[in-house]
């Protein structure tokens, strides 16, 4: 790959000039919001200046410019991901709503009394709980792929759960706990094997590895702007045409129609039936340059870099003791997410001292409180990397660690 130019890169993130309670800030909440290069801020502050404009609407210069910009970065979208048509790009606020969209639209129609949901053990609230509610709403079935011991799919226990009664399957490409790269075909072959959908939470594995839908085999693809250097408040969904065309919305309002009379109306095409109202246009614009930066570094090179990070640190944090990770201890098939304990100090205790340390990371359950009950524990302590993380930030969160460790008493 080409030698990646980290300082290059650094350079490109104003925020990481930054200093936290007098330190140096080191970034290592990535799996909760990436932060954004010059060019995605640049890009949302020059469509404000210069195109300020709603889209789909008005027939001036500044709509007509709006609308092009929107349509534009759909067509990124779809290349970006590999979809075989750009109708199958809807951009919605985020994951969360992605995923919602599809319980809510293909989930009220196509599921009945009696059928069965598969997710898996590992998800993120947005790809339960939806899909829970659902459950109970249809009277349908709710069945849970159990992990292995270190923190993988048991992918022998989800060809016994996928029945010929499962009508969906969803789980996570990536997990924002336990950083495992899930093995999206493999799951998406046994749930087409029995007719069921293959449902995908992409939120932590867009901006990290390649995504080409079409090769995953995924029936809907739900991901976050925010997590790819894109600016909060926009996602996509992307959707089998044909599944998109049978489903129906779910807000309504303007831009999503064909035709309204009194008593009746009629949907616009896809994508733009699924579209209401006027949208995060400004964000739209930050995730085609998002997009752009992402491959002008290209992703092998953001692969192999972060491949990198996670071996150092995985070794410098076994090395910590007392200190349980959670999740596989090996780098194959995982991503810079750590989810740790030190010892008897809870999370947000420690995550504490490291904030004193300059050092940012999430405490809780990450919405994912399901996986916390199955670890045993209540809260844990993630640092999650990014391109712009370096080997260097791994001695300082590890530094800050032990100082934490002395500070409660906890020293060798």
């Amino acid at each position: 790959m080409d030698k990646i130019d980290i300082e290059k890169i650094r350079n490109d993130f104003p925020i990481l000039k930054k200093k936290i309670n007098d330190e140096k800030l080191i970034y290592l909440d990535n799996a909760a919001t990436v932060q954004m290069p010059k060019e995605v801020l640049t890009a949302c502050d020059t469509f404000y200046h210069d195109a300020y404009s709603n889209v789909h609407r008005s027939s001036h210069t500044l709509a007509i410019k709006a609308t092009q910009i929107y349509e534009t970065v759909r067509k990124k979208v779809q290349k970006f991901i590999n979809a075989a048509d750009t109708s199958e790009i809807i951009f919605t606020s985020g994951c969360t709503a992605s995923l919602n969209l599809v319980a809510l639209s293909w989930g009220e129609s196509f599921i009945s009394a009696g059928d069965e949901i598969v997710i898996t053990a590992m998800e993120h609230h947005s790809n339960l709980i939806p899909w829970q509610q659902l459950a109970l709403r249809k009277k349908a079935k709710l069945k849970f792929i159990e992990l292995t011991p270190d923190g993988r799919l048991d992918m022998n226990d989800a060809a016994q759960k996928i029945t010929s009664k499962t009508k969906l399957v969803a789980a996570v490409h990536v997990s924002n706990v336990l950083g495992v790269i899930n093995p999206i075909k493999k799951l998406a072959s046994l749930a087409h094997k029995v007719g069921a959908i293959m449902v995908v939470d992409g939120a932590q594995a867009v901006g990290h590895i390649p995504i080409d839908v079409q090769q995953l085999e995924a029936d809907f693809y739900a991901f976050s702007g925010h997590k790819m250097l894109a600016p909060t408040g926009v996602g996509v969904l992307y959707g089998r045409k044909y599944l998109l065309e049978k489903m129906t919305p779910v807000m309504y309002g303007g831009e999503m129609i064909e035709h309204v009379s009194r008593f009746t109306s009629s949907w616009a095409e896809i994508p733009f039936k699924f579209e209401a109202g006027t949208p995060n246009i400004a964000g739209v614009r930050g995730l085609g340059a998002a997009i752009d930066y992402l491959n002008k570094i290209s992703f092998q090179t953001i692969t192999e870099y972060e491949q990198e990070l996670t071996d150092c640190a995985l070794n410098a944090l076994k090395k910590i003791t007392a200190l349980t990770i959670y999740g596989p201890l090996t780098s194959k098939e995982r991503l810079p997410i750590f989810s740790f304990n030190l010892d008897k100090i809870h999370a947000h205790d420690l995550a504490t001292i490291l904030d004193a340390e300059g050092v940012e990371v999430r405490a809780g359950h990450h919405c994912a409180e399901p996986l916390m009950t199955d670890l045993g524990v209540i809260a844990t302590v993630r640092a999650s990397f990014y391109i712009y993380n370096t080997e260097k930030d791994i001695d300082i969160l590890v530094e800050a660690i032990e100082k934490a460790k002395d500070f409660f008493n906890h020293g060798n």
